[in-house]
Parts: structure tokens; C-alpha cells; sequence
């Protein structure tokens, strides 16, 4: 059975009573609209709250007990974003602080001890998804030998953990454009020579692997044959662009265009080489246009944006099925990872609350409907 939930980064709560305030306003809402007994969710607890909760066994005990009294299980963590997921311009903070710096090895640390005593009696192991070591730019051979030297540190507090808990901790490093691990590739490549495979591992977020245009099922075979696997999957979907030279789809563009997120732009051209651009305005400027785009844009998984744009759910449902026939069943945690929802130009500045459980509740029965076939909610 596979764990399925949505992730709390969507919210903007940055503190303990915020993240409450999220289950009544709308986690709970949306496991009535699912009609699921258990609803999963993929918590974010920015980098402040993570420390006052790995520091209290009480607050951790108030928030397992709160998560339990409305039928909300948590068996994923999202530790990408630091904090501040919701300032008014996030762009490449987002990846700060990295992986060579202590904060970044404190806070997933601090993940680490908060969901050791969140996971459900069910759960065969609790995973915690990680930025890609760092953007790209500035790295050197001293930035490399400093992640890797933070990843053995965690690996061995994980596996102290493991043997004191009786379930394993495991840390899910998810590539992205533009990032030192760019593509899955690019980490599996820099990963399988310096990890412990049964701590640290892959998230597979099927918006980014869109992006990189890679087959899904020869990336599936690429982790696997390389001794590392899929700890998590963060189930979204790029914005799609097949005639992206032409003035309607600059258009539509134009809407996709905000200053909260990064959205890197990716063209394949016609020798099968992959060119790009940090963001759309950039793109619309410097790629050919020649073929078509995909979009650091996570859209909804229901929705298909209005014509002249598309979205890559197909890359999301071929990676889940490469998933499903390469591991026998046993999925990894899958993770609905929409957080783009207030920034969507159908949703910005309207909609509400009511909008957002919708919206939310409709991408995880579409999930549920066309990923696998039981869901364990």
C-alpha cells in the first residue's frame, strides 16, 4: 500500500500555532472532501519551528496528538525550503542555506528527530526531502567535498536512530534545474559513489524530470541499476509549451509570469540537446522557441491549463508505472506537491479557502484515480 498525501507547503504558517490553525482550516477540510478515514500529508516545518520541536518532546507529543485527532498521519517531511516559502520574492533563496552550510545539517536533523515521533504504527520508514546540494553557481571541488562530508555526518545519526527506533529515517535528495544536481542523472552520478544507500536516496519530483525531458522508465532503470532508489515521489506536472515562437503562447506565458517562484525554462532541440533559461522572462528572450518548452510551473494535476498550454501528467503516470514495475509493489512515499496554488493565474487574489480544499481534494482523488491502483490514505 502506498502512503499518499499532499504537501503543507502550500500554507504560509512559519510556527506551531500557524501549522494547527492549517489542520482545522484545511487538511481536515479536505480529508472530509476526499472521503478518506486518514488523510497523509507531507509536512513542512520551516527551519524555526523544526528546532523548538526537536528541542520539546511535549510540543512533539501536542502535535502527533493534534494530527491524530483529526485523522491526519504524517509519514513524509519536506525540508527543501528553509523558511519564508511565502515572502513576497523567494527566486533562488530557496536554496539557501546549502549543504555545505551547518544550518542546513541542523535543520534536517532537527526533521529528522520531529518525524521519528510523528510516523504512524504503519509506516515502514519516514522520509525527508532535500535540496539538491545547492544552485548551481558558486561550486567547487571544496563545496563537493563539504556536502558530502555533511551527508555521512546525517547518515550516521540517522542509522543511530534507526537502531534506537526500530524504523529507518531516510533522506530523499530531489534534483532541479538549474541546481549542482540539475538533473536525476546529475545526482545519481554524484551521489551512488558517496552515500549509504539505505539513508539517502532519491526524490523523484516528475515536474522537475519533465523539465530535463528524460525518459521516465530509462530514469527509473538509471537509479535502481546505480545501487540507490526512490525514497520519495513529489507527484506534479510542468507547464507545457509546444509552440512557444508564436504570439498566443507568449501570451499565456505572460500570466505564468510572478515574482514569488523560480520558473526555469527548458527547450529540447533538434540534435537532442537540452538548453534553458533561470526563469520565464528570461526564456522568452533567449532560447530558440524553435521546439517545444517545458516549465518549472507545478500546475495542478486535474486542471489542464487553457489552450495554448499543456501539462506533463503523462511524464508524472509514466514514472509512477516505471516505479511500480521496478520496485514489485512497494511504492515509495508519493507526495501531491502543488504549492503554487496562490501565484496560478485562475487563483491569484481569489478563490479563498474554500477554492484551495477544493483544488486540493480534487488533485489527490486524481492521484488516487490515475497513478496506482489502492491507495493507502
Amino acid at each position: 500500500m502506498t502512503p499518499l498525501s499532499y504537501c503543507t507547503n502550500v500554507h504560509p504558517a512559519e510556527d506551531l500555532d500557524g501549522v494547527l490553525a492549517q489542520f482545522d482550516r484545511y487538511a481536515e477540510p479536505v480529508r472530509r472532501l476526499v472521503g478518506a478515514d486518514v488523510l497523509g500529508l507531507g509536512l513542512w516545518l520551516p527551519a524555526s519551528l523544526a528546532a523548538v520541536l526537536a528541542d520539546d518532546t511535549s510540543a512533539r507529543r501536542t502535535l502527533r496528538a493534534e494530527l491524530d485527532a483529526r485523522g491526519l498521519e504524517v509519514h513524509t517531511l519536506n525540508a527543501f525550503p528553509y523558511g519564508g516559502f511565502h515572502d513576497e520574492v523567494v527566486k533562488h533563496s530557496v536554496y539557501r542555506p546549502q549543504w555545505t552550510d551547518p544550518r542546513r545539517l541542523e535543520y534536517t536533523v532537527d526533521c529528522a528527530v520531529v518525524l521519528a515521533d510523528l510516523l504512524p504504527g504503519s509506516a515502514r520508514y519516514g522520509s525527508i526531502s532535500t535540496l539538491p546540494l545547492a544552485w548551481r553557481t558558486p561550486w567547487d571541488d571544496a563545496d563537493d567535498a563539504a556536502a558530502a562530508g555533511a551527508l555521512a555526518e546525517l547518515t550516521g545519526m540517522l542509522d543511530g536512530m534507526a537502531r534506537a527506533n526500530g524504523r529507518p529515517i531516510r533522506l530523499a535528495v530531489e534534483p532541479e534545474p538549474g541546481c549542482v544536481l540539475d538533473s536525476v542523472a546529475d545526482a545519481v552520478a554524484w551521489l551512488a559513489p558517496r552515500v549509504d544507500p539505505r539513508y539517502v536516496g532519491l526524490c523523484l519530483d516528475t515536474c522537475h524530470l519533465a523539465v530535463s525531458f528524460a525518459d521516465p522508465a530509462e530514469t527509473v532503470a538509471a537509479i535502481y541499476d546505480a545501487g540507490l532508489s526512490v525514497v520519495k515521489v513529489q507527484a506534479s506536472a510542468a507547464l507545457q509549451v509546444e509552440e512557444p515562437g508564436g504570439e498566443p503562447a507568449r501570451l499565456a506565458l505572460a500570466d505564468f509570469t510572478e515574482p514569488r517562484y523560480l520558473h526555469q525554462v527548458r527547450e529540447r532541440t533538434g540534435d537532442g540537446d537540452v538548453v534553458g533559461a533561470d526563469d520565464i522572462p528570461q526564456a522568452l528572450t533567449e532560447l530558440p522557441a524553435r521546439r517545444a518548452w517545458r516549465v518549472h510551473f507545478h500546475v495542478p494535476l486535474h486542471a489542464r491549463p487553457a489552450a495554448p498550454l499543456s501539462a506533463t501528467t503523462d511524464v508524472l503516470r509514466a514514472a509512477v508505472a516505471a516505479l511500480e514495475s521496478t520496485v514489485d509493489g512497494e511504492l515509495p512515499h508519493v507526495e501531491v506537491e502543488t504549492y503554487t496554488w496562490s501565484v496560478l493565474p485562475e487563483t491569484a487574489g481569489g478563490g479563498g479557502d474554500t477554492a484551495l480544499v477544493r483544488g486540493i481534494a480534487a488533485e489527490l482523488r486524481w492521484a488516487a484515480a490515475n497513478l496506482f491502483e489502492e491507495v493507502d490514505q
